[in-house]
């Protein structure tokens, strides 16, 4: 059975050609979208998948433009809006050392120095200087931004999902 790994969000239909509009949350926007690389969109919580195949790709503003072969018009991908966009495990590529996908942040326990338990990362926030982590408390309560950077982050273990970080005044109430 293949993994497939969420690489973006289908936000609108764009024109009347069949582009739809994607908010990506991969940092190889150019190699995921990459003419004739496969695709797979599907809704959250539903069973219905459709495997596509990039047939053109462009940057507009703050999003990706894409082209699906076999969808010529906005009535074919009218049903795309609000869907989500996989690639297969067989498409990643290895990463440098320190370098991470975001599946495998998300979900990690993250721990001060001291050992305390914050809570798990939930999601990850692409800002323009760095990405800022999303923890949500164990036990409940507002939820904790992380910025990536080196002061707060201090070690990252994928393989025991563990996250070892230095707590920096005002970031947890």
């Amino acid at each position: 059975m293949t993994n497939w790994y969420k690489v973006g969000k289908v936000v609108n239909t764009h024109g009347v050609r069949g582009e739809v509009r994607v908010i990506s949350t991969t940092d190889f926007a150019d190699e995921r979208y990459a003419i004739g690389t496969s695709l797979m969109i599907r809704h959250e919580g539903q069973k219905e998948e459709f495997p596509v195949e990039v047939r053109h790709h462009r940057r507009h503003k703050n999003f990706d433009l894409l082209q699906f072969e076999g969808y010529h018009s906005i009535n074919d991908v009218e049903k795309f809006k609000g869907a989500t966009l996989y690639v297969s495990e067989e498409l990643l590529k290895e990463l440098d050392e320190g370098e991470f996908y975001y599946h495998e942040i998300i979900g990690c326990l993250v721990i001060t120095e001291e050992g305390t338990e914050l809570g798990k990362i939930k999601e990850i926030i692409e800002t323009g200087a760095n990405d800022v982590w999303v923890v949500q408390r164990i036990g409940g309560g507002k939820d904790i931004l992380l910025p990536y950077i080196e002061d707060v982050i201090k070690d990252i273990n994928i393989e025991e999902k563990i996250i070892r970080v230095h707590l920096m005044e005002g970031l947890v109430e």
